[in-house]
């Protein structure tokens, strides 16, 4: 009689029949409904923007975020957890969700800032990108205007304080009035246990 061969599922140790029927999701009651098939609990990006600044800048919560920037994890990915979180909680719908990356990684920036975390990773790869990286000393500036002088080379990653544009008014003088003191607070416990 001849031996079947392991396949991928056996060595994982997985039964691939183990699974949910399709549709399953449809049949549970309406009275346990997950937090993100219910009606979103802020519609507004403003609003959510303040909630998830409040949840942030928790003492404890603030101090993990900063030594986990600190450690180098990109902002980027910080975010999506941030979002996700708020997500699966039910706080937002994914449209909303999408809308709030930009000024959740602006918040995260500036939180990296007032604790005095300059070499913060944007996200994971950065130091790869061409369009990061500065060009070595010995390139010649080119002339793209033909103005007869040469243009000067910016660095892309070139990141500005969060303006109006991409952070509302009130959390952006909150950021600038409350969160250095927060930070600030946290700053000698850090000290204390080095």
């Amino acid at each position: 009689m001849a031996r079947l061969e392991k396949n991928q599922f056996d060595e994982a140790g997985i039964n691939p029949f183990n699974a949910p029927v399709p549709g399953e999701s449809l049949t549970t009651s309406p009275d346990n409904t997950k937090p993100w098939e219910k009606p979103p609990q802020f519609t507004n990006e403003d609003d959510a923007m303040v909630e998830i600044y409040l949840r942030l800048t928790e003492r404890d919560k603030l101090k993990s975020l900063i030594g986990i920037i600190n450690d180098g994890i990109p902002l980027d990915e910080i975010a999506q957890v941030v979002l996700y979180k708020g997500y699966t909680e039910g706080q937002f719908n994914p449209d909303l969700m999408m809308l709030l990356i930009e000024p959740t990684i602006y918040l995260l920036i500036s939180i990296a800032d007032y604790a005095d975390i300059k070499d913060y990773v944007l996200y994971e790869g950065e130091e790869d990108d061409s369009d990061t990286t500065l060009p070595d000393d010995n390139i010649e500036p080119i002339d793209m205007d033909e103005d007869g002088i040469p243009d000067k080379i910016k660095p892309s990653k070139e990141i500005k304080e969060p303006t109006e544009d991409s952070v509302s008014a009130s959390l952006l003088s909150r950021i600038k009035e409350e969160l250095p003191s927060k930070i600030e607070k946290i700053k000698p416990e850090e000290k204390e246990q080095i």
